[in-house]
């Protein structure tokens, strides 16, 4: 390999985009991405003519990377989600209350919890999130939610929009503004997000990005405070300007000697990665018509069909996806599979019966850290202080964003920084 302007570790979501911005401003670029695949936590599995991704994903369309993938010329074709939306609380389905209609005939509510919920509708539509600097969700829901069984159901929207579950430590502000993204529009991906990583590769193939698979970085080597070169598992090095690491902080700290005298060791010891357990079905039918959405609002559980307006099989077989929200910490993978098989039982007596291909993921990490209380920095890069070309790019690099808008708006922030360096270099 010869000599390039910046070189980006790992090919996901994050390292495709920065590579195309990249690409697009006229730099000379590589991707490294270990495994023999591209895609990260983004590819998309075929079993049975059934797509399944790797846990739960969604694309919201007043986010950061609907609007980014738009700008780069990626086709987006999806579908929406069911809008009957079903409650599950202790052991029962009930319709979930989600317009005004249908939280007056709500079971699951008082009058005063009624006319709460309308109230928390109409404030969560209009609150300026970012006034929100400092409280817990927790803090927030407490103070503003007065009735207990509207907070359930509000930690259960909360949960479903970040796809963590973590109240007393995450920050309300983005939280509450992610909500407002997801009420906002959300799309399931014909084909799964696959579709997404396909074409962004053909697109940096194009533009001139060089792609290697199966070649393992082992040290981003720096000299004087300046990146020179990366060092492989081979003994190989590479010379490059500019170096951007979409691997998760304590792998990016890994990389680099003496980090613990950098901001990687801050963000490595403060990162608190969101875990879950996810169960997805390809099923010949559903038992049980009209039960496309469920979210338990005692657990923190989240079952949805897929294929009600998206396309995820060659042959007409519903996907569905279960998915059990565990925050940061441990959890026992088959109490987890137990847990969630149980909850299908509940929803769709006899689904084992139409099983076409099945897929258990048992505590994936969902993103490597989001906004919350114990930061010592608000916002996360792109820029690696003290390193001057180093930069990272991911779903823990936020700057409010969550999940995969995270992934794409730090990937572009980092290739904007290398762009404008590179002005006055």
């Amino acid at each position: 390999m010869n000599k390039y302007d910046t070189a980006i570790i790992g090919g996901g979501l994050a390292g495709l985009i920065a590579a195309n911005e990249l690409a697009k401003g006229g730099n000379k670029v590589v991707i490294l991405e270990k495994s023999g695949r591209l895609g990260g936590r983004a590819i998309t599995n075929k079993k049975n003519g059934v797509f399944f991704n790797l846990g739960g994903h969604a694309l919201y369309r007043a986010g950061k990377a609907f609007s980014i993938l738009q700008e780069l010329g990626v086709r987006i074709e999806g579908g929406t989600p069911s809008s009957k939306v079903n409650a599950i609380w202790n052991n029962q389905i009930l319709p979930m209350p989600a317009s005004p209609i249908s939280m007056l005939s709500s079971k699951l509510l008082s009058w005063s919890g009624k006319m709460s919920l309308l109230g928390l509708a109409m404030k969560l539509n209009k609150i300026d999130t970012t006034t929100l600097r400092h409280a817990t969700l927790r803090d927030w829901a407490e103070g503003e939610i007065p009735d207990p069984m509207v907070r359930h159901i509000f930690y259960a929207l909360c949960r479903t929009a970040t796809y963590t579950h973590d109240p007393d430590y995450q920050l309300a502000g983005p939280v509450l503004a992610q909500v407002q993204r997801s009420l906002k529009g959300v799309l399931y991906l014909h084909g799964g997000w696959q579709k997404i990583v396909d074409q962004l590769h053909e697109k940096a193939v194009q533009a001139g990005v060089h792609v290697v698979s199966g070649k393992d970085v082992k040290e981003i080597v720096y000299e004087d405070g300046k990146v020179q070169k990366l060092k492989f598992a081979d003994e190989e090095y590479l010379e490059v300007s500019n170096v951007i690491s979409t691997a998760s902080a304590s792998e990016t700290y890994k990389l680099v000697r003496d980090a613990v005298h950098t901001v990687l060791k801050q963000w490595k010891d403060e990162a608190r990665p969101s875990k879950a357990a996810c169960l997805d079905l390809g099923l010949k039918k559903l038992p049980v018509h009209g039960r496309d959405v469920a979210i338990a609002l005692d657990q923190p559980i989240f079952f949805s069909h897929h294929t009600v307006h998206a396309k995820l099989s060659d042959n007409g077989t519903l996907v569905v996806h279960m998915v059990k929200y565990n925050g940061p910490g441990e959890s026992d993978p088959k109490a987890d599979e137990q847990v969630l098989t149980a909850t299908m039982n509940a929803l769709h007596p006899g689904w084992e019966q139409e099983v076409v291909a099945r897929q258990f993921l048992p505590n994936i990490t969902v993103v490597h850290d989001y906004m919350h209380i114990g930061k010592s920095d608000r916002f996360t890069g792109p820029a690696v202080q003290g390193i001057r070309g180093l930069y990272v790019a991911g779903d823990w690099v936020s700057h409010g964003e969550m999940l995969a808008d995270a992934s794409a708006a730090s990937a572009k922030r980092a290739a904007e920084a290398i762009l404008k360096e590179s002005q006055f270099a």
